[in-house]
């Protein structure tokens, strides 16, 4: 099962070909290894950045993606991994749902699609990412 990131769904339903091209050809492939979710967090952008729930679920739907709930575990891991980012000197750009998104990706599914491979990769080692092309 792998995540994927808001802003690889954003890429998906704008107008910049550049972008979209690389987040559909992330999409496919990662489809063909087995489910691609979304987490709360990721449902609740995703729903901003449309007219209401209802379409942003059929949109989810149409590309393939399922919803797949945050458990507490993952909850816990991001509000520690919070905690570290602010302890280092992390400014209030990273907000907890930024930590929401790589704890899911990291503790139940097995990869995460994402633009922001820096962030990730410094505070979720171990998790496997997708960067698409063009990003």
């Amino acid at each position: 099962m792998i995540a994927i990131d808001s802003s690889v769904i954003i890429d998906l339903l704008a107008d910049d070909a550049r972008t979209a091209e690389g987040a559909e050809a992330s999409l496919r492939q990662s489809l063909t290894n087995g489910p691609v979710v979304v987490c709360d967090v990721v449902l609740a952008e995703v729903t901003t950045a449309l007219r209401d729930g209802a379409e942003a679920l059929g949109v989810l739907e149409e590309m393939g993606i399922a919803f797949l709930a945050l458990e507490a575990r993952s909850a816990v891991r991001a509000g520690e991994m919070q905690r570290r980012y602010r302890q280092r000197g992390g400014l209030r750009q990273r907000t907890v749902p930024d930590f929401i998104v790589g704890a899911h990706a990291l503790l139940q599914c097995s990869a995460l699609i994402t633009r922001d491979a820096s962030f990730f990769r410094d505070y979720f080692k171990g998790l496997k990412l997708i960067v698409p092309k063009g990003a």
